[in-house]
Parts: C-alpha cells; sequence; structure tokens
C-alpha cells in the first residue's frame, strides 16, 4: 500500500471513530500528511478499511522515521503515535456527551464505550500488556493472581541518560493531573495527546475517571481528584468509595494507604483504582463475624485473608461509612506493642492507616478494610509489615492495593531470571543471580524437578513466595497469638 492510500484509510477510521465528519476529510489528510512529513497526496480511493487503525498507525510511523521528521527515540515515537491516535479520539466534550447518553441505557454500556474507545485509539497499551507474563497459583486463601510486569516499553540507556539533562518542567504537576489530557509530552514525560477523563461529580468534588494506560486486570482504571492536594484516608474517602460503585455498580473502587511504605507509588495525587475484575480477597469467605453495638445496619466479620481484613455489609450507605470511619479512627490509635504494631512514634508519628476497598453485593454496600502498619525495626528496616529479606530476591517493592487484593505485581528482571533458575534446577548451564540460589536449592530438594514440569514448579513456588509476602504485610498473623488480639481489637469496636 502507498503511503497516500494509507493516509486516505487512517482517516477513514478516524471518521468512523465518532469525532469526525466527511466533509472534514480534506482537512485530516492534510494534517496527517504534514505530521509524517509528505508533501502531496496520489490518487487514492475512499473504500472500506479491513486494517486495524494501529497498523495504519504504525506504518504511518515508519514513514515518518524514514522522511526524518523524528528520530529513533521512544520518546519521538510515542509523541507521534498519540498525536496520530488523537484524531481517532473526539474531543473531551464529545466523549463525555458520549458516556452520559451510553449511561442512560446503562453504566455497564457507558464504560463499554469508553473502554473500547481507550484500546481502539491507543492509549490502553493491549499490545505491550499481552507481553505481561500471568498465570494463577492455587492456595488456602483462593487463586492468587502472579503477573511479571513487562508492558511498558524499555528505553535506550542513552535516552535514559539524555533525559537526565533535560530542564525540569512542573507540568503537569503529576502524571494523575487532568492536564494530561490532550499533554503532547516530551522527552522525559509520557504522550498524552489521546488521552480523555470522565468527569465526575463526587459529593459536590470535581473528579475524573480514565483508564490506566498499562492495565493489570480487565478495565484497570482511576478515579482522580481534579484538585493535586495529597492522598489521605479520611471519612470522605469511604463516602467517594461508596458513590462511585453507586454510580459505577459493575466496578469495584479502592483505594492506597496513605502513608510511606505500606502506600501506593503516587501518594502526591488524591486518587483511586477500580475495575470489572474479581480479586482473590473480593472471594475469600469471612471467617469470624462480629458486631458493632452502634451499626445494627452493618454485618462485619474477618476475612479468611494473610492480611488482616475486616469486612462490612449494609444496604445503608451512611451507615457503611460510620462503621468504616469507626474501624479507622480506632486503628490509628491502637497498639499492641508485644507483636511490634506501634500506631505512634515517640515524636508522635503516625504508622496506622488502611487499605479500604468498595463493591456492591445486589443491593448491599460492602467495604473490606486492610489493616496497614509501616514501623520499621532494627530487624527489619525495609517495614515489619513490608516483604521480608528472605523474599525480596523475588518481590521488595510496596505492597498496594493491587497486591492487597491478590493480585501480584513483580518486576520486569524476573522474566530472565527465572529462566535461569529453571536451567540451574535442571542442571543446564545458566547464570543465576546469588540471590535465588538458596531458593532454587530449596526447591531442588522439595520437588523432583525435569525439564517437563520444572517452569510449573518455579511458578508454584514464586506464587506461594506471593503468598508469604501477604503474610508479612498482615499486621495481625495467622497464628494463636496473632487472631487473639485481631478479635480483641473487633470486640473493642
Amino acid at each position: 500500500m502507498n503511503v497516500s492510500q494509507m493516509i486516505v484509510d487512517f482517516t477513514t477510521c478516524a471518521i468512523q471513530s465518532g469525532g469526525w465528519m466527511e466533509m472534514d476529510r480534506l482537512y485530516l489528510q492534510n494534517r496527517i500528511l504534514g505530521l509524517i512529513g509528505e508533501v502531496a497526496l496520489t490518487e487514492t480511493e475512499v473504500r472500506p478499511v479491513t486494517e486495524k487503525p494501529i497498523t495504519l498507525m504504525d506504518q504511518l510511523v515508519a514513514k515518518a522515521k524514514a522522511n526524518q521528521v523524528i528520530g529513533e527515540t521512544l520518546a519521538e515515537t510515542e509523541i507521534l503515535e498519540g498525536q496520530l491516535m488523537d484524531f481517532l479520539t473526539p474531543p473531551p466534550s464529545v466523549v463525555n456527551a458520549f458516556f452520559a447518553q451510553h449511561y442512560e441505557t446503562s453504566p455497564a454500556t457507558a464504560t463499554d464505550y469508553f473502554f473500547e474507545l481507550c484500546q481502539r485509539n491507543d492509549y490502553i497499551k493491549t499490545r505491550g500488556i499481552a507481553k505481561n507474563i500471568v498465570f494463577p497459583i492455587d492456595t488456602e486463601y483462593g487463586a492468587l493472581d502472579i503477573t511479571i510486569n513487562l508492558s511498558k516499553p524499555e528505553k535506550d540507556p542513552k535516552e535514559i541518560a539524555a533525559q537526565k539533562q533535560v530542564v525540569a518542567v512542573d507540568y503537569p504537576k503529576c502524571m494523575l493531573c487532568m492536564e494530561n489530557e490532550g499533554y503532547l509530552g516530551r522527552s522525559n514525560y509520557p504522550a498524552r495527546t489521546n488521552h480523555r477523563i470522565i468527569r465526575m461529580n463526587l459529593d459536590g468534588e470535581s473528579w475524573g475517571f480514565q483508564y490506566s494506560p498499562y492495565a493489570y486486570y480487565n478495565e484497570h482504571c482511576i478515579f482522580l481528584s481534579e484538585e493535586h492536594r495529597p492522598m489521605k484516608i479520611e471519612r470522605s474517602s469511604f463516602e467517594r468509595l461508596v458513590k462511585i460503585v453507586d454510580v459505577l455498580p459493575h466496578y469495584f473502587a479502592g483505594s492506597n494507604a496513605d502513608l510511606p511504605i505500606v502506600g501506593g507509588s503516587i501518594l502526591s495525587h488524591d486518587h483511586y483504582q477500580g475495575g470489572r475484575y474479581e480479586f482473590a480477597m473480593a472471594k475469600a469467605p469471612i471467617e469470624t463475624t462480629f458486631d458493632m453495638a452502634d451499626f445494627p445496619q452493618v454485618s462485619a466479620g474477618i476475612v479468611k485473608w494473610p492480611m488482616s481484613v475486616i469486612r462490612l455489609q449494609s444496604a445503608d450507605k451512611k451507615a457503611i461509612v460510620d462503621a468504616s470511619e469507626r474501624i479507622l479512627v480506632s486503628w490509628q490509635t491502637y497498639s499492641v506493642p508485644e507483636l511490634e504494631i506501634v500506631a505512634f512514634s515517640p515524636d508522635g508519628t503516625p504508622h496506622h492507616t488502611v487499605t479500604p476497598i468498595a463493591r456492591r453485593r445486589g443491593e448491599l454496600f460492602e467495604i473490606d478494610l486492610v489493616l496497614r502498619d509501616n514501623n520499621v525495626s532494627a530487624e527489619h528496616p525495609d517495614g515489619i509489615f513490608h516483604p521480608h529479606q528472605e523474599v525480596q530476591h523475588i518481590k521488595k517493592e510496596n505492597i498496594g492495593l493491587i497486591e492487597v487484593m491478590g493480585l501480584a505485581v513483580l518486576p520486569p528482571r524476573l522474566e530472565k531470571e527465572l529462566v535461569e533458575v529453571e536451567k540451574y534446577l535442571i542442571n543446564e548451564a545458566n547464570e543465576i543471580a546469588d540471590y535465588h540460589l538458596p531458593w532454587a536449592e530449596n526447591m531442588k530438594a522439595a520437588h523432583h524437578v525435569t525439564a517437563e514440569n520444572v517452569q510449573a514448579i518455579v511458578q508454584q513456588e514464586v506464587g506461594l513466595i506471593f503468598k508469604q509476602v501477604l503474610e508479612h504485610a498482615g499486621v495481625f498473623k495467622r497464628d494463636e497469638k496473632g487472631q487473639a488480639a485481631f478479635n480483641a481489637f473487633v470486640t473493642q469496636l
């Protein structure tokens, strides 16, 4: 196909996407022509397009590189990709109008429209996400999801070095600010030209709803405050989470904790995450029920889970928010020093918060409150309730909302490292990392390893380490002493 026909076909895709009309064809074709460094269109035909827009985008970007409009860096490529796919994306006002129109049919119809748009215009990096290594492993807590994150393309070392020389720009303030919508991008900041945000009113505040470009699970989305302000878990957090699942009852919504070590990667911008996925923790049963005398409309219980989770259910939105606030306030000042559970440092630094998750169960609202403690000690300088040293060869990063619910997000290094572990186990030449050796020796002793079963054994053992990671993060351990202390905490509620 010649370049002119590529441009015409891509323009047809843009018009079909809903943001343009046939009258706009010449304008669009000339815009694309200029972006890729061409000066004229030859004779072409407007025809049904069989190729996917993303394939045409690749061809147009390749032509731009051949014309030396852009270089070979990842940043330049992604900026042009964003500009091209923006033609397949209606303006924010139109996207929001379509979303509202679809919402009148049903909330799921509205999110289906928006999710499909964000995949079609390559804002959600479906090709990158498909590279992730994903497998489940069975445990006594249900099937945990293991993901080795390979979706984000790696930059060339020269490009990384060049980025350090770029003058710092405080715009947008962070990657969760609304100012990202339509932002061109730069060498040290991602392209967002094709990015769109659905506006939401959460109890009088302006919020946005968008999808994650590198999703870890189905319809992974983010709810973000219009105001760039630090995250804080408080009563209004529970109110907003309940409001979100009231508006989008087919989605869950949850928040990272608001303290370092146990919090997420972005604590500087108030936001929540959500999506259309049922995690292992959501499926986990109640192990022990208890009453909260001041909240007879709310049922409460301790969840069978490696971390310390209280589950609340009620048809009364205010009652479940009130009960959640009571638990948070109580936990923020609660200490069990003999279990290294300490609410405040001597200087008054707070160490207790919760990771809250809201969902709908028919007519009921459900909130899971995961108790978090970010204390450190001489034995555990990275965090007492954080992955301990013996598991950090697999996972040493923070245990945030996604991991809490039972999905491991493991670092890209493991893709190659685990292959070397497998080679070591079947006595092939290998370059196993020293920090994997004790683990590998334990596997050799515990299993009859063959070339046929080695991958399955390694994956199962990775999953069991993730289970151990979650157990490390649990404040009330699942032993007699820990469970007695957990029961004492819920009793005083």
